[in-house]
C-alpha cells in the first residue's frame, strides 16, 4: 500500500512542482507584492483665519458636506464693527477728495482772472508809453509842461509795475494749483489705503464663515461652540471621499520594471473576499526616509545598508462594490504586473535608481 501511495503520490509532485515552475517562468517572477500599503485621500484640514470665539457649529461627526456648505460660525460682532468704521473711513477720504476738487476749480478761475489781470496790465503800460511817447515831442515843442511829461513818464513805470505785480500774482496762482494737485494725490492715496483696510475688514467678517472648500465626510471635529481659535486651530477633517488611492511602499528592488499605468491587483483586508484591480499612477520623487521628520546621515563609518522604500501611488476605479466603503488607514496588498508596457512616459528617474541599487558597485 505504502508504496502505491507512493507512486500515485510522486506524479503528482512533480507535476506540482513542473507548474509551480512554469507559472513562476511565465507570471508570478513578473509580480511584485507589498503589504506595506494603505488607502489614503486628500484630506483638508479646516482652519479659521481669523480668531474669535466659535458662536456656532453646523456640522457633525461623519457628515456628508458639499462644496460651500457651512461648517462653523465664529462671533463677528467686532469684526462688522470695524467694517463699519473702515467704511466710514472712505466716505472721509472721499468727501476730502471731492473738496480738493472743488478747490482746483475755484483756483483755475483764480488763475483765469490772474491771466485776465496781466493782459489788463500790458494794456494800460501801452497806454502809458504811447502818451510818454507824445509829451516827449510836445515838451520839446514847448506844448505841453514839463509836469504834465513827468506825470506820463511815471504812470508808465507805475504801469510797468503792474504788469510786473499781475506777472507775480498769476505764477503764484499757478503755484497754489500745484500744491493742491499735490494734496490731492496725497488724499487719493488716503483713500486708497482706505479702500483697502475696508477690503480687508470685510474679508475678515467673511472669514467669519467658515465654509467646506470641497465636498466629503466630516471627520476629527474639534470645534466646539464658545470655544476660542486663532488662524491655523484645526477644526475639522474633511475626507473627500470617495476620492481614495492606495500608497504602496515598494521595495526599491522592485521598482526595475514598474512603470506607470501597469494594472494593479488590490485586496483590502478588511474585505478580503473581492479584489480592486487599479493602476499605478505615480512614484514618489524620493524614498519615504528621505521626507521623514529625521533623514538618515549615511556619512557615517558604522554604515549599514538598508533596502529602502519608495511610495508609489495607485489610482482606483471609480466604480465597483468597494467604492463607497474604502476609507483611508484601512490596510491593503498590492500586487504589480510588470509584464504589462505601461504609460509611454514612465519614471526614468525612479526606475533608473532602481536598476543602481540593483547593480553591484565598482570594485566591490
Amino acid at each position: 500500500m505504502r508504496k502505491r501511495l507512493i507512486l500515485l503520490v510522486l506524479p503528482l509532485v512533480l507535476l506540482a512542482g513542473l507548474y509551480g515552475g512554469w507559472k513562476w517562468w511565465r507570471v508570478w517572477r513578473f509580480e511584485q507584492t507589498t503589504d506595506d500599503a494603505y488607502v489614503q485621500a486628500d484630506v483638508s484640514l479646516i482652519s479659521p483665519k481669523i480668531e474669535g470665539y466659535i458662536k456656532d457649529v453646523r456640522v457633525r461627526d461623519n457628515q456628508q458636506v458639499k462644496a460651500g456648505d457651512v461648517l462653523f460660525v465664529i462671533d463677528d460682532s467686532d469684526f462688522a464693527a470695524k467694517v463699519a468704521q473702515a467704511a466710514a473711513t472712505v466716505q472721509t477720504t472721499e468727501a476730502t477728495v471731492k473738496t480738493f476738487d472743488t478747490r482746483q476749480e475755484f483756483q483755475q478761475a483764480m488763475i483765469n482772472q490772474a491771466s485776465a489781470e496781466i493782459d489788463a496790465a500790458q494794456a494800460e503800460l501801452d497806454r502809458a508809453n504811447a502818451d510818454k511817447q507824445r509829451y516827449v515831442s510836445l515838451v520839446t515843442s514847448e506844448v505841453a509842461t514839463k509836469q504834465r511829461y513827468e506825470t506820463a513818464v511815471a504812470d508808465a513805470e507805475k504801469a510797468a509795475a503792474n504788469l510786473l505785480k499781475a506777472k507775480a500774482a498769476l505764477e503764484a496762482e499757478k503755484q497754489q494749483l500745484a500744491v493742491l494737485v499735490a494734496q490731492k494725490h496725497e488724499e487719493e492715496a488716503r483713500r486708497a489705503q482706505a479702500r483697502a483696510a475696508l477690503r480687508l475688514a470685510q474679508n475678515d467678517l467673511d472669514n467669519t464663515v467658515i465654509r467646506a472648500p470641497v465636498a466629503g465626510i466630516a471627520g476629527n471635529r474639534a470645534g466646539q461652540t464658545g470655544q476660542y481659535v486663532k488662524p491655523g486651530t484645526q477644526l475639522l477633517s474633511l475626507v473627500p471621499l470617495p476620492q481614495v488611492y492606495v500608497t504602496a511602499n515598494f521595495k526599491e528592488t522592485q521598482l526595475t520594471l514598474m512603470r506607470p499605468g501597469q494594472s494593479a491587483e488590490i485586496t483590502v483586508d478588511a474585505y478580503p473576499d473581492q479584489t480592486i484591480t487599479g493602476r499605478v499612477e505615480s512614484f514618489a520623487p524620493g524614498s519615504g526616509a528621505e521626507f521623514s521628520l529625521l533623514p538618515p546621515d549615511n556619512a557615517t563609518g558604522n554604515f549599514t545598508k538598508i533596502v529602502q522604500r519608495v511610495p508609489v501611488r495607485i489610482a482606483l476605479p471609480t466604480g465597483g462594490p468597494l467604492a463607497d466603503l474604502l476609507r483611508p488607514g484601512l490596510s491593503v496588498t498590492v500586487t504589480v504586473d510588470t509584464r504589462e508596457a505601461g504609460d509611454a512616459v514612465a519614471d526614468d528617474a525612479i526606475v533608473g535608481a532602481a536598476q543602481a541599487h540593483t547593480t553591484p558597485a565598482a570594485g566591490k
